[in-house]
């Protein structure tokens, strides 16, 4: 890409920035908590289904997936199925269920028959535990793609990025709140699935609209040859690379139900209906999307071949750009910068409001104020809690960059169902579930998935690893997905069994009627 023009990439993304943040102004309406952390419930199932795929496909999904599928062919198509088989869950288990019964947060649903102070720590450590953690893999993608695309190689220059884009997000956050937030989401959603579109009619007629020809060109410039078409190209050199895909797919698959700013937007709807069909929505919306990175993946071997997408500056994440500076030059290489900044801008801004929503809503106004905080301190914390989110990812952004970004994403699905799926639907779904067995599942999850990730070769003990030149690694799978996931679930378990104090069975009885029927519901 040496013909690249970094002026116009930025140029782009500039203008995306202008017109986003004067939208965000113009939308703030942040008067009261509940229109600042789930913009009163004003949206619709459509708006907020589109904002919920805005929020939830981040640059890995838009540059990862069509580098896997590249390289890897069918192995790397399975992230897809991975991260799009995840919103079944939340259709058929969560959304509904959690609209109803809360209004935040996720700890108002863990907490709704449990004892209020311990429970809501709980979740606030969870939520900025999982927050923090895909945060940082969000921000170091913004220095790789500096790199990549804007011709900045040394590290200070990648992290001033990294710190202009934390900065970024803070002021959506501050000034627009889930409103602003929320149409920063849709637009990127809008932007992503059009450029991804455009590559894909594009790349279909340079191949007589074939999707047969176009994979055979691919198969042509892979080194793997034909093995792209079936199983085995990445996870199937041994039973421990298939046992850690296993960990991998049961960590995408049922982390989307707990990721905590994905769980926050089911608040912005004013009742389940809506929260269902935003469910829906964003399902229709992505599946088309990873749809269109199959094609790409596989143009992107057909026209760049795998060993220029290797020998890329990014690697594997370069196979999108390298394909859009070959099919449409400069200009469509410029919007797939923007394109891919404003994905990191926006996830990551959503990232930042849900953790500080927790931490004022659960953690302060609940744990430290013994809930007499008023609304109007609850969103002025919000928004002190919101700088320090920002300057906290920046640094762990600097500190992580170009190590490990794909890890780090599967990491934090992994930290998301291991802490927050057991005990979601132990609370809506088992009646004697208690205080106990709440603690134990979240702190048991959270605790295992941490500690195996320490001992893994994601930290020690591989080239690829954050900390290549030591070796400390006793866990052989990179993700922890197929250990702590049912640790959670058993220690949910075992804490409720081993007795304790039982929940209020009126407050159980009513919890049941209203996640089920919605009445009493904000």
């Amino acid at each position: 890409m040496s013909g690249a023009d970094p002026v116009l990439n930025m140029s782009i993304f500039g203008v995306f920035v202008v017109l986003t943040l004067y939208l965000v102004y113009r939308v703030s309406s942040a008067s009261t908590a509940s229109d600042y952390f789930a913009a009163g419930g004003r949206f619709s199932g459509a708006q907020n289904g589109i904002a919920l795929a805005g929020d939830y496909l981040s640059a890995a999904s838009f540059l990862g997936i069509a580098g896997a599928i590249a390289v890897y062919g069918y192995d790397g198509f399975l992230y897809s199925i991975g991260f799009l088989v995840g919103w079944l869950v939340n259709l058929l288990l969560v959304a509904e269920h959690l609209r109803n019964t809360g209004r935040f947060t996720m700890g108002d649903v863990l907490s709704f028959r449990m004892r209020q102070r311990p429970v809501r720590a709980a979740a606030a450590v969870s939520t900025l535990m999982i927050s923090f953690v895909y945060m940082i893999a969000q921000m170091a993608g913004a220095g790789s793609l500096v790199a990549l695309l804007l011709d900045v190689h040394s590290s200070s220059g990648q992290a001033l990025v990294i710190g202009a884009v934390g900065l970024l997000m803070v002021v959506y956050v501050l000034v627009g709140g889930m409103k602003g937030t929320t149409w920063v989401q849709i637009i990127k959603a809008g932007m992503l699935i059009t450029c991804a579109l455009l590559i894909t009619m594009f790349l279909l007629g340079k191949f007589g609209y074939s999707m047969t020809s176009l994979m055979q060109h691919a198969a042509e410039r892979n080194p793997l040859g034909e093995q792209i078409f079936s199983p085995g190209a990445k996870y199937g050199e041994s039973g421990l690379s298939k046992l850690d895909f296993v960990s991998l797919s049961l960590a995408l698959v049922l982390g989307t139900a707990g990721l905590p700013h994905v769980l926050m937007r089911f608040y912005t709807v004013p009742n389940a209906l809506q929260a269902r069909r935003s469910v829906v929505w964003a399902t229709v919306t992505m599946a088309g999307f990873y749809l269109c990175t199959l094609v790409i993946g596989f143009g992107a071997a057909a026209l760049a071949g795998t060993d220029a997408i290797l020998g890329a500056p990014g690697g594997e994440n370069s196979a999108a750009p390298l394909l859009a500076y070959r099919i449409g030059g400069t200009v469509l290489l410029g919007i797939v910068a923007a394109v891919a900044f404003a994905t990191i801008l926006a996830v990551v801004a959503g990232l930042t409001l849900t953790a500080s929503a927790s931490f004022a809503h659960d953690f302060y106004a609940n744990v430290v104020r013994r809930g007499a905080a008023g609304p109007d301190s609850e969103v002025r914390v919000a928004r002190w809690t919101a700088l320090v989110i920002g300057a906290t990812s920046i640094l762990g952004g600097i500190l992580v960059n170009g190590q490990n970004i794909a890890f780090l994403v599967g990491l934090a699905f992994a930290f998301a169902a291991s802490a927050n799926l057991s005990t979601l639907l132990y609370s809506l779904f088992w009646r004697r579930f208690n205080t106990r067995g709440t603690l134990w599942g979240i702190y048991g999850g959270l605790s295992s998935c941490l500690l195996l990730v320490v001992f893994s070769p994601v930290v020690s003990g591989s080239p690829d690893s954050i900390l290549p030149q030591v070796d400390f690694a006793w866990f052989p799978l990179t993700n922890p997905g197929v250990v702590s996931i049912p640790f959670s679930f058993l220690c949910g378990a075992i804490g409720t069994l081993l007795g304790g104090p039982r929940s209020d069975p009126r407050r159980t009885a009513e919890m049941e009627v209203r996640s089920l029927t919605g009445i009493g519901s904000i």
